[in-house]
């Protein structure tokens, strides 16, 4: 039976044909382009975990790199005890292994004592460091990143934060390097060995206040977020600070 070209049904049915073709098109595509992405996501994760250390490299270099510096990976629970310990090379396929653990994703869906809390412990020119990632919510949605701690476990060598959507030139200013660059020095107990965190202060932070670094301008709502995601994940670790030092 042939079509009527110029009646809606052929219309109907062309404009279902292709959106069918274009539909099975972008799906094979998705799950071609998937392991590129990946790949992408973890050379970038890598990068981030090794800029807190101050070891700067290309996506492409990242692996090697990572598996000069980072000799372990560590899991604790929400009571600081170790579920997993990893030296070897990464097996993407195993769940217990701190890197493959997506902490954006559990802290968006799971509680907090439900949650994995990855560590990863590198070496540099004979000194050992403790990087450990924070997640938590901005002005717009979520914010991560990475601070490394020196081996005292209490002060802050570097730190790597980015957003997702975060307002251009007010909360997006915690990607950037004056942002980033108050961190190295400050701790997060005091001298008594209380647990203070380190607070983004509005309005500036004391010179000599060794916990807390400027906030934002025009940034409040993601610069209190930095403040809570780091004091709330820190206080986490708190138990295996104080068993390794």
């Amino acid at each position: 039976m042939a079509f009527d070209k110029d009646g809606n049904g052929f219309t109907f049915v062309f404009a279902t044909v292709m959106v069918v073709i274009v539909a099975t098109l972008l799906a094979l595509a998705s799950i071609n382009l998937r392991p590129y992405q990946q790949k992408n996501v973890s050379e970038e994760k890598m990068q981030n975990i090794l800029k807190t250390i101050n070891v700067e490299c290309s996506r492409e270099a990242a692996p090697a790199r990572f598996n000069e510096f980072v000799k372990k990976r560590v899991v604790l629970d929400y009571g600081s005890k170790v579920l997993s310990e990893k030296e070897a090379a990464i097996d993407k396929m195993d769940k217990s292994d701190a890197f493959n653990i997506n902490t954006k994703k559990e802290y968006k869906t799971l509680d907090e004592n439900e949650r994995s809390y990855p560590l990863y412990i590198c070496e540099k020119d004979g000194n050992t460091y403790y990087v450990i990632p924070v997640v938590g919510s901005g002005l717009w949605g979520p914010i991560w990143g990475y601070l490394a701690l020196e081996s005292d476990l209490n002060t802050v060598y570097g730190a790597s934060f980015d957003h997702d959507k975060e307002t251009p030139g007010l909360g997006a200013e915690i990607n950037t390097a004056d942002f980033q660059s108050q961190f190295p020095g400050e701790k997060i107990f005091d001298e008594n060995g209380n647990f203070v965190s380190i607070k983004v202060t509005k309005g500036g932070a004391r010179p000599d206040d060794l916990h807390g670094v400027d906030a934002i301008t025009g940034g409040t709502i993601t610069s209190n977020g930095v403040t809570e995601m780091i004091g709330r994940t820190f206080k986490v670790y708190e138990t295996y600070f104080n068993t390794v030092k």
